[in-house]
């Protein structure tokens, strides 16, 4: 090693040298050549000692900076244990901080890949699915031998596509819901509205399915959200309801308000949900035994409630068969 190529060691060592000349030549005039020599010896043991120490720093540097690049380069793991205190001490502490903040950065990035992956593929089946029904349905058609019979395909077919419709919609609201790019209010939120906006776009297929809805909303009962993406998520969990409660059953709507939150709960009298689903009910893309749905309305539901500081909890209910859903919205922070 070289040290006299490295510019900071060169000018150090110039500057003793220089200072040991200096106290020299004043030695020499002041007590004589005897004390000038013993001067100079001291001198150059001091110059060989810095040398020694310099020497022994360089190379920890050089040994840090080759882990560095084979950190950088090969993706092994550094391992600081080894090393003794001393001036590069704090180095290589925010060095051990750096390689492992690097390491999670790298794993978590790893899982995301996997995630989105993952996702990807789960949007190409589930949009696969509706759009080989539409592409089989179209000679249907084409081949009806009569009006009632291509009535019934068209009729099949406004559903696929609409199914394929809600797909997107919804895929691209969970999107935004990932990316932190949805803009939630808070406004004061009327509840009595709320389950009627949410219940809205659902009223034919209930009546078609024959579900009864109870509503039992306390009087004045509000919270401070987002009427829009409240209804959202509360009409995701009631068209969940609907799909798995049979004809003639009955979804049961209620909110009660108090000085905590505005818990607004919704039950159903289907079969309940399997022990085994209840874990993964908002996992996206899940998919319990026989449901109809894509999988991904609860998830959305529920990261709508969180965009809003709320909640939402999936259980059976305890006194009859059927679902029971809980969203709570708290009306102070403690």
């Amino acid at each position: 090693m070289n040290l006299l190529r490295n510019r900071t060691f060169a000018a150090e060592l110039a500057l003793m040298a220089g200072v040991l000349a200096i106290l020299a030549a004043l030695a020499w005039l002041l007590s004589g050549p005897q004390t000038s020599l013993w001067v100079l010896g001291a001198g150059v043991v001091a110059c060989a000692l810095f040398w020694a120490y310099s020497v022994q720093r360089f190379q920890e540097i050089a040994q840090l900076a080759a882990e560095v690049d084979e950190i950088l380069h090969g993706g092994r793991r550094i391992d600081f244990s080894d090393y003794r205190e001393g001036d590069l001490a704090v180095l290589k502490n925010e060095l051990t901080k750096m390689t492992s903040a690097l390491a999670g950065a790298n794993e978590h990035l790893n899982q995301e890949k996997q995630a989105l992956a993952n996702a990807l593929a789960d949007v190409s089946h589930q949009i696969r699915t509706p759009l080989t029904a539409i592409s089989l349905l179209v000679p249907t058609i084409e081949d009806a031998q009569s009006e009632a019979e291509r009535a019934r395909a068209l009729r099949e077919l406004e559903g696929l596509v609409d199914r394929v419709g809600w797909l997107v919609t919804t895929l691209l609201k969970l999107a935004k819901a990932d990316a932190g790019a949805i803009r939630v209010q808070a406004v004061p939120v009327d509840v009595a509205r709320l389950v009627h906006d949410a219940l809205a776009p659902l009223a034919g297929a209930l009546d078609l399915r024959g579900i009864t809805v109870q509503v039992d909303v306390q009087p004045g009962a509000t919270f401070t959200g987002d009427a829009a993406w409240s209804a959202e998520a509360l009409g995701n969990v009631l068209k969940n309801c609907m799909e798995h409660t049979a004809t003639g059953g009955t979804i049961r709507i209620s909110a009660t308000e108090d000085a905590v939150a505005l818990r607004l709960r919704v039950v159903d009298t289907g079969p309940g949900i399997a022990p085994e689903d209840l874990p993964h009910l908002f996992e996206r893309f899940y998919r319990g035994a026989g449901s109809e749905g894509f999988g991904i309305g609860l998830s959305l539901a529920q990261a709508l409630a969180t965009a809003q500081g709320g909640t939402l909890r999936a259980s059976n209910n305890r006194t009859t068969s059927g679902a029971r859903f809980d969203f709570t919205f708290p009306k102070m922070v403690v």
